[in-house]
């Protein structure tokens, strides 16, 4: 039971808050857990089951989200929205120190590539695509699983990912042919159509699906040949001939 009528007003349990807001169970138990820091409304007890008004939790998801775009970093509105500009100039609009904090939807989609003399590549991207970008975040991740992702872990991110296979093909192709292994990351971002953080994050995984894992079993060590270990019966008469005259089962 997730939505009843009571009063005449719609109440939901915490099932209920986690589907009508779209969040995982988790989410709703971090924010109930720590209400007095999130603003989370109190319940009440019907039935013997804990209950929320439709109408608080609505007024919470209001501010919350409003809460988390406060957050944000402060975005860069001056120049003209065509003007083109490299990752570090987007970095800047977006208020990020470096360009390594970029999000992936933006950098592994540039509006225009241009291919460089020692073959990298320069990512571009228009004022207003960097823009686009920056009005539709949300605010820092919610605590808690998203809905629908909990399964088996994985050995690793890419474990079934396709692209893992073109990466190891590449490296084996590299490996065969003895060619340098400089530029691998700019080859496998234009086969695979991606960002070249990605194709080196894919290139890394392969590297060490190829090399194995490491054995790190401890092996035993045989004693050296000709050395014997002393039996249980040696030892109880070695222990036996060392006993000083006089005490029990001393030899004359």
């Amino acid at each position: 039971m997730a939505r009843r009528t009571i009063d005449g007003r719609t109440a939901l349990d915490r099932s209920g808050v986690a589907a009508h807001l779209r969040v995982a169970y988790t989410t709703v138990n971090n924010w109930h857990r720590h209400r007095t820091r999130f603003g989370f409304p109190d319940g009440f007890t019907y039935d013997g089951a804990e209950w929320f008004w439709l109408n608080d939790i609505d007024r919470f998801h209001t501010a919350h989200l409003k809460a988390k775009r406060a957050e944000l970093t402060k975005v860069d509105r001056r120049g003209r929205p065509d003007d083109l500009v490299g990752s570090g100039t987007a970095a800047k609009i977006l208020g990020y120190r470096s360009y390594r904090n970029l999000p992936d939807t933006l950098y592994n989609q540039p509006d225009r590539i241009q291919q460089l003399a020692d073959g990298r590549v320069r990512r571009l991207w228009f004022r207003r695509t960097v823009w686009a970008v920056a009005d539709a975040r949300t605010g820092r991740q919610s605590t808690g699983r998203t809905p629908g992702t909990t399964g088996a872990r994985k050995p690793h991110p890419y474990a079934d990912d396709p692209r893992l296979q073109a990466a190891l093909a590449l490296l084996t192709e590299v490996g065969t042919s003895g060619q340098n292994r400089r530029g691998l990351g700019v080859e496998l971002a234009r086969r695979l159509g991606v960002g070249e953080r990605t194709a080196q994050r894919l290139l890394t995984q392969a590297r060490l699906v190829a090399d194995g894992p490491p054995d790190n079993t401890p092996q035993a060590t045989a004693p050296p040949t000709g050395t014997a270990h002393p039996t249980p019966t040696a030892h109880t008469a070695t222990a036996r001939s060392r006993r000083m005259p006089g005490q029990p089962g001393a030899r004359p």
